[in-house]
């Protein structure tokens, strides 16, 4: 059964200006990678179908590099109102406040959070990646709902926050989102309905691939520089997704193997990371395997794209490839988006659809939200033990894995 669009497999990357520039000074996001997908609408299961007349009060922080803040469309769903806004540059924080009709801004994500109160029920968080854990945690200290963008935490030394998301989760009631775009890929909806419906039996292998040219004449800006050199398995979540987001299981072990980058950041960085590609060989919780690939340093191809392989069926090119009467009437296809949401094309076209699952998980009781704590904190933290496991040779380690 063949569903209705193509792996994004994009071509030559270019990405933005440094950190500090206006908005208007940066390249255009069509140059960066997942912004410049040629998606147009699909064809889909069926229409989007209203599930609440009530509105969630949201705040949004960030609008860097990716103008994420405003790249996921809150501020087009029926069932929200975008309150408070906020970055850390005086004119971004202006621009993301235009484009997404907030009413206040604050001069930080700490301040919004602190100081918004009872007019604010979620907050969106697109800020650095070192920074979402915490701001994560102090949402929802504070009462509030809270989505980011990946990865959830950032290296070894966050790693002390990922029980502790855990436990506010469990603690609060309140509901966290790991905006993980692979997650609403066509190709990992259909594979997720597929696996649900008992359509690959056991699950003996899986790939994901994250392949993402570093341009050196043009490298891709960052708040304080933390995209440089950074460990590339950090930033797995593209990859991983493939498996976790397809099955909300997770790994077990990894042996990782990397390959030292050739750019001068790769001799001395803040990292202490010689690597731009990594390649995680994991052991899987339903005890299968995986191989998930992190590139950075690959001239003239990019790519997110993942496959898998049971013991009754398979899925590659986008096909499923075994026997069809396992998942007769499994719809393998989206469906329709609320009226105004942008498709975007961004990602495959899964922003909007993050969006919406986590208001659903808000608004729907019963609403399970696709990229949880759990499988947020699963898709992450195995990439850091992977990249741990290159630093060390390629020793097996094992990977702790979370629940609700």
């Amino acid at each position: 059964m063949q569903i209705t669009r193509k792996n994004f497999f994009i071509g030559s990357f270019a990405a933005t200006a440094a950190i500090g520039l206006k908005a208007a000074e940066q390249k255009p996001l069509s140059n960066i990678q997942g912004f410049n997908e040629a998606f147009t609408d699909e064809k889909v299961g069926g229409p989007w179908q209203p599930f609440s007349d009530k509105k969630v009060r949201v705040g949004i922080a960030g609008y860097g590099v990716c103008k994420f803040g405003a790249q996921f469309f809150f501020q087009n769903h029926p069932n929200v109102e975008v309150v408070a806004a906020t970055d850390l540059y005086k004119g971004r924080c202006a621009e993301l406040a235009k484009v997404v009709g907030a009413k206040r801004t604050y001069t930080s994500a700490q301040a919004m959070i602190d100081q918004e109160g009872k007019n604010m029920d979620a907050v969106f968080i697109a800020t650095d990646a070192p920074s979402h854990i915490d701001l994560v945690l102090r949402a929802l200290d504070r009462g509030y709902h809270a989505a980011s963008a990946v990865p959830t935490l950032w290296g070894e030394e966050q790693l002390d926050r990922a029980p502790r998301l855990i436990e506010a989760v469990k603690k609060t009631g309140l509901v966290y989102a790991l905006f993980e775009t692979t997650a609403f890929r066509p190709q990992c909806v259909a594979m997720r309905r597929i696996y649900e419906a008992g359509g690959f039996g056991m699950l003996a292998y899986t790939e994901g691939e994250y392949f993402h040219l570093k341009d050196p004449q043009h490298p891709i800006g960052s708040y304080k520089d933390w995209r440089v050199a950074s460990p590339p398995q950090y930033y797995a979540t593209h990859s991983n997704g493939f498996y976790t987001c397809m099955t909300h299981k997770t790994f077990t072990e990894v042996t990782c193997v990397g390959t030292p980058g050739t750019l001068p950041e790769y001799s001395k960085n803040r990292y202490g990371n010689p690597f731009a590609s990594e390649v995680a060989f994991y052991r899987t919780e339903d005890g299968g395997t995986a191989r998930m690939t992190r590139a950075a340093n690959l001239p003239g191809y990019s790519a997110e794209a993942g496959r898998c392989f049971g013991t009754k069926g398979c899925f590659r090119n986008d096909r499923y490839f075994g026997d069809k009467s396992l998942i007769k009437g499994v719809d393998l296809l989206r469906t329709g988006l609320p009226p105004g949401m942008k498709n975007s094309g961004h990602h495959g076209g899964s922003h909007p659809y993050l969006t919406d699952d986590f208001l659903r998980a808000i608004l729907v009781p019963g609403h399970k939200v696709c990229v949880d704590a759990a499988t947020a904190l699963n898709t992450t933290v195995s990439g850091v033990y992977a990249h741990l496991s290159a630093m060390k040779g390629g020793e097996t380690l094992k990977i702790p894995v979370f629940s609700l």
